[in-house]
């Protein structure tokens, strides 16, 4: 590679333990508790191993539903991130510590509290993915509803965040005043700052909002864009583009893609076990489960070895208990065309959901995915990678024994680590120097 943008850039590595997934495969004997300690202990050391920069802990806060019945098919439910994340502390030494928090459901002061704590407690290694959230049924759990318009999530995170930078930028003693559209505070810290200065900030918004948003506030954010090449560089393009626009210098703002790794000792091997993988992912419970997301109706009474159903959705519109509806706004038209994919390539219910679920990531020997990840980096399609695992937890085992060591022998990753905060893993600016009183307390 020539020419290359960034020719000395480093990729960097995270692993995102999710909250909410059915791309976790349950059924190997090598699959392990998404609860027990013991499983989050074991990835964590991995990726440390592996001089990875974060441990990226997902988070949800209500039990998903379907059709009025607890859904578990998927993870569901798991201990606090800051509290797990706090025992992973005391078992780590350098790798950053990514704790999923919403701004919607929780109290600036205490947040920014708790953040801080995990920060200091683990001498600078903390960060905090920022998420919104805005649906009645997520609500209902803090006795609040649908209290927050759509239109306002963003307002309110950005004053979340310009709130907690406050709290963190003030002296323990110090008054703090902010004053919002959607929040008052007047607290008096108590916790030092850490030796990286505050937590760092993670975002995940694909939205136009929510680029613009990752783009003013955040220092990291963590995209869907993991898996094609040219998708990832024009969502890279268009945030830096956002980013300056922030005013602030493109490269302010780091970019790690979710993806997937299948690696094995051949291309045709790997292709071949992630036929496997994707097989292994949609279960036959879990085919019929996202077919009924479609159809808007319960269909486990139906084969998943057999023939997709001949009518059409029995509802026009789709809850969001299940998250973020993932097959578009007109269910009639979707099946339409899932039904004309089934009879034309004469595919069963499971084959269906199958072929329709796109390959993740990337898929191949070490060899041949350092080199294509050592591409996107160089050129900027990324910064590096949040890396799930299809297997929990023993997913990152080849990639830190196998994969690490060809981007190594390439001079395209890290072989100790040089710092010992998550700023100086990835590379970023300390915090903003320290707001003055009378700008700590301004009226948003």
């Amino acid at each position: 590679m020539t020419d290359l943008p960034r020719p000395h850039a480093h990729v960097h590595l995270g692993v995102f333990f999710q909250g909410v997934n059915h791309s976790t495969i349950w059924s190997d004997p090598a699959s392990g508790s998404q609860t027990d300690v013991e499983s989050f202990r074991q990835i964590v050391q991995t990726a440390e191993r592996g001089l990875f920069d974060a441990f990226f802990l997902g988070e949800g806060l209500r039990l998903r539903e379907q059709n009025g019945l607890l859904h578990d098919l998927d993870v569901v439910g798991r201990p606090d991130a800051i509290t797990q994340l706090a025992a992973l502390a005391a078992i780590t030494t350098h790798i950053g510590l990514v704790a999923t928090q919403n701004v919607t459901y929780n109290d600036p002061a205490d947040l920014a509290r708790r953040l801080a704590s995990l920060d200091l407690l683990s001498g600078g290694r903390a960060a905090w993915n920022i998420v919104t959230t805005d649906n009645a049924w997520t609500g209902e759990n803090f006795r609040r509803g649908g209290w927050l318009d759509h239109s306002l999530r963003y307002v309110r995170a950005a004053e979340f965040v310009r709130a907690a930078q406050a709290i963190w930028d003030g002296s323990p003693g110090e008054l703090v005043r902010f004053s919002g559209q959607t929040l008052e505070i007047a607290v008096t810290p108590t916790v030092p700052r850490s030796p990286q200065g505050h937590p760092v900030l993670f975002q995940a918004g694909d939205s136009p909002d929510g680029r613009d948003f990752a783009a003013s506030h955040a220092e990291v954010i963590f995209s869907a864009h993991g898996t094609d090449y040219d998708d990832a560089l024009a969502f890279a393009d268009d945030v830096r583009a956002r980013t300056v626009a922030a005013g602030r210098p493109e490269d302010d703002l780091k970019i790690l893609p979710g993806t997937q790794f299948v690696l094995a000792a051949t291309d045709e091997e790997a292709r071949e076990k992630a036929r496997w993988v994707k097989e292994q992912q949609v279960t036959p419970a879990t085919a019929l489960s996202l077919l009924g997301q479609v159809w808007g109706e319960d269909l486990s009474g139906y084969d998943p070895d057999g023939p997709v159903p001949r009518h059409d959705p029995v509802i026009k519109e789709i809850g969001q208990t299940r998250g973020t509806v993932r097959h578009g706004p007109d269910p009639r038209a979707i099946a339409q065309a899932w039904r004309a994919r089934a009879e034309s390539e004469n595919l069963s219910i499971r084959q269906l959901v199958i072929a329709q679920e796109r390959q993740r990531g990337f898929v191949g020997s070490s060899a041949t995915v350092a080199e294509e990840l050592i591409r996107w980096v160089r050129t900027g399609a990324s910064d590096g990678f949040n890396i799930t695992p299809w297997i929990v937890p023993g997913g990152l085992d080849d990639v830190v024994d196998t994969l690490v060591p060809e981007l190594q022998e390439r001079g395209a990753y890290r072989t100790e680590y040089t710092g010992s905060t998550l700023r100086d893993h990835l590379g970023l600016r300390d915090p903003l120097t320290r707001r003055t009183p009378s700008s700590v307390g301004a009226t948003v």
